[in-house]
Order: C-alpha cells, then structure tokens, then sequence
C-alpha cells in the first residue's frame, strides 16, 4: 500500500515535496547516500520528520521517489529528420544516462523503495513516452514505424536488463546494433 496521500498540484503540499527533494539530492551530493538520514533531510527541508515520515514512510521509500523524479526526461526527444537516427540518438543517450553511476544508482533507489511497482511503473512511462513521441515525429513524416511496445521489448527492455545484471561492455554500438536489428525484424 502506498503511503502518498492525494495531492494538489501547487499546494503546500508539492512545496514540501520540492523542499524534501531538493534537500535530499543536495545532501547526497554532500554527504553521500550512506550518510543521510531522515532528520538531516527535515532540517535542511525546514521541515519535521514526521512529515518525511508520514509522507513517504522510511528513507528508502523518498530515495525511491527523489530517483523516480530524476529519472524524468528533461527534454523531447531530438530530432534528427528519420526515425532510424532519431531512434538511435535516443537509444544511445538512455543507455550512457541509465548506464552512468548515478543512473544506475537512481533505477536501484527507485525500485528499492517501490513496494507497490507504481515507480517502476513510472519510469517505464517516462520510456514509452519518449518513444510514442519520437514515433508520432515519423510517422507525421511519413515513415512507416514500429509499434512503442515492441521498441520498450526489443531496445529498452535489453539494455534495462543488462544495466541491472551485465553492466560490462554497454557501449553506443550496443545500442545502435539493438536499433538497428529492430529495424531488421521491422523490415521483415
């Protein structure tokens, strides 16, 4: 069950949500993530633990949540005029993000602190969304594209596993070969 009450977008609520987040990535940045505890991040919040407390639950529930927010895209996908080179731009960014230590380090702490699935759940949209945008990019263009489910099965999908279990050799030419065998299974 989880421990989120409703919010109102604007509220005080998303203020305290914006303090705790702000607080919790600053320390990590000077402390270490082994070092923070729920009180230090109420401090620097200006807010109590209980508040902490009764809005996430423990420390690894708002790890889970600070990560999910950092995961989020920052920007649309980039275009570069095909959907082979706007699909591989964006397969290469995503593994060298998620591939990084502090991308690795958000997906652990957001999937640490998710007892319901509803984070892991959220970054998948983050995903699908920025494909569903690069697909309706080409398909405005014309472009016959493939389905997004199948683009999350055959691009993200691997790389997300191999992230997670056989970190080794992740390279832009992995992602470019996931792309590019896609496009083969697409074609035929």
């Amino acid at each position: 069950m989880s421990r989120k009450p409703m919010v109102r977008p604007g509220g005080r609520s998303t203020r305290v949500q914006q303090a705790v987040h702000t607080a919790t990535q600053e320390l990590m940045a000077e402390v270490g993530r082994d070092a923070l505890t729920v009180p230090l991040i109420a401090t620097r919040a200006g807010v109590t633990p209980s508040t902490i407390y009764r809005r996430w639950g423990d420390l690894r529930e708002l790890l889970s949540d600070v990560a999910v927010e950092r995961l989020r895209p920052e920007t649309e996908p980039e275009d570069r005029g095909t959907l082979a080179a706007d699909l591989t731009a964006w397969a290469e960014q995503f593994l060298d993000e998620m591939n990084s230590p502090p991308g690795r380090a958000y997906i652990r702490d957001a999937l640490l602190g998710d007892p319901d699935g509803a984070n892991a759940g959220q970054c998948s949209d983050y995903a699908a969304e920025q494909i569903n945008a690069i697909v309706a990019r080409a398909e405005l263009r014309g472009e016959s594209a493939p389905d997004a489910e199948d683009i999350l099965d055959r691009v993200v999908a691997p790389m997300m596993y191999r992230i997670l279990f056989r970190p080794n050799d992740l390279t832009a030419q992995y992602a470019r070969r996931l792309v590019d065998e896609l496009f083969a299974t697409h074609a035929g």
